[in-house]
């Protein structure tokens, strides 16, 4: 339940996946009167949230909401609260309501409760979910043999969010904390889109196809989970 499509070059990405977004959310708006849009941050896919700010949807009816968070405030540096804000929610999208991760709860866990209370109530089915990948197989902040990671990668969960605690890497950074939703939360997406680039990424996405250890390279359980789509996107 993997398609792939690739690009010759970024800017046909960024069309096209800009395109594919603004269509399902156009979608969930027709058939429920709203949509859930959940994204990810990084500078990957930040182009494609420039392109569809500026796409007039109906966007006061679109709920944005974050695929994970680093435990840090909105002003301070890796805030994928503040990278929204800045290139999605610009523009027409200026209006769209937007459901962050970070409570004023001092660690990630204690503040779990209350991030998924708040998701509960997020229209569903999720229509769009944006994932990317790093070069060392996390998607989200699913991080591989990160602390409470085994749970959050349950499909029968029935928690959307959980608080991770990562192993410190030159691709954590020094952000180790994080809240993330559940491979069972991301599963409630209709449409899962999975954003690559460069040559490294492919590399690391064809590994991931080859074997089944969700834990030492947890793409694997988005890509491999069988029960919803996933359309992987690329280009050099």
């Amino acid at each position: 339940m993997v398609e792939e499509k690739f690009f010759p070059d970024r800017e046909r990405l960024i069309q096209a996946l800009a395109h594919d977004c603004a269509c399902d959310l156009q979608k969930g708006i027709k058939e429920r009167g709203q949509a859930s849009f959940l994204v990810s941050g990084g500078s990957t896919p930040e182009p494609v949230y420039r392109e569809l700010s500026k796409r007039p949807l109906p966007w006061a009816r679109i709920n944005v909401a974050l695929v994970d968070e680093r435990w840090v405030d909105k002003s301070e540096s890796g805030s994928n609260h503040a990278f929204i804000e800045d290139c999605l929610l610009q523009n027409c999208a200026a209006a769209a309501p937007f459901l962050g991760m970070k409570t004023p709860h001092a660690t990630a866990a204690e503040g779990e409760a209350d991030c998924e209370r708040a998701y509960g109530e997020l229209p569903r089915p999720f229509d769009v979910c944006v994932l990317g990948m790093g070069n060392d197989g996390h998607t989200a902040s699913l991080f591989p043999h990160a602390e409470g990671l085994q749970a959050a990668l349950d499909p029968a969960s029935a928690k959307l969010c959980s608080a991770i605690t990562a192993k410190q890497s030159a691709v954590t950074g020094k952000h180790t904390e994080r809240m993330t939703l559940t491979l069972a939360g991301i599963l409630q997406a209709r449409d899962i889109k999975l954003l690559i680039t460069g040559d490294e990424k492919l590399k690391v996405y064809r590994e991931a196809l080859l074997d089944s250890d969700e834990l030492t390279m947890p793409v694997r359980s988005i890509l491999k989970q069988g029960l919803k789509p996933v359309t992987v996107y690329w280009a050099p």
